[in-house]
């Protein structure tokens, strides 16, 4: 496969930039090919007018959008941001609520299902937010001041019936309860 294809796509599923040494690495290329490809697929999507770019900083690369095309993804980012919240979404939001700071895998765990793109639009709403963990190694995930301040609340613990529902105990009881439930229907 073409190298500039390759590095296309590596761009593309990358989000951050990426150093022209790094490609390199990945592909098995020299650094010199890889820069002289990249730059011309710069080259090639400047060229064509496409909502898309190839930006260059220093000897790094990163797929962005077009500065044409602002006034859209400023109104869809809007939209995103303003957007009433799912049913799953406010389920979640209550988990993190009462139970946070709590891992991706906890709430998957808690709610049964993948939670990926309902953490993503709680992010880009502001209502919660991730934090490195280093004694559970993982993303968790808090609820925001600004989701507080919404409530008109100062401290997570002035929630309806917070000290009930964050308890460790109520929790398990709930977890046994849906996994006691779930036997039963695979058993049917």
């Amino acid at each position: 496969m073409r190298t500039k294809v390759l590095i296309e796509s590596l761009l593309f599923i990358s989000g951050k930039p990426m150093s022209a040494q790094k490609l390199a690495e990945v592909l098995g290329k020299e650094k010199d090919e890889v820069i002289r490809e990249a730059d011309e697929l710069a080259e090639e999507y400047a060229a064509a007018g496409r909502g898309m770019l190839v930006q260059k900083v220093g000897s790094s690369y990163q797929m962005v959008t077009s500065p044409s095309c602002t006034h859209i993804i400023k109104d869809f980012i809007k939209s995103e941001q303003s957007g009433e919240l799912t049913k799953p979404s406010l389920e979640t939001l209550t988990i993190i609520a009462y139970r946070g700071p709590v891992t991706k895998a906890e709430l998957e765990q808690i709610r049964g299902v993948n939670c990926s793109l309902i953490i993503r639009n709680l992010l880009i709403k502001g209502l919660i937010e991730a934090h490195e963990d280093r004694e559970k190694m993982a993303t968790v995930y808090s609820i925001t001041f600004d989701f507080l301040r919404f409530l008109g609340l100062s401290k997570v613990e002035e929630l309806p019936d917070f000290s009930k529902l964050n308890s460790d105990e109520n929790l398990k009881k709930l977890l046994e309860i849906k996994v006691d439930e779930m036997s039963e229907e695979q058993a049917t």
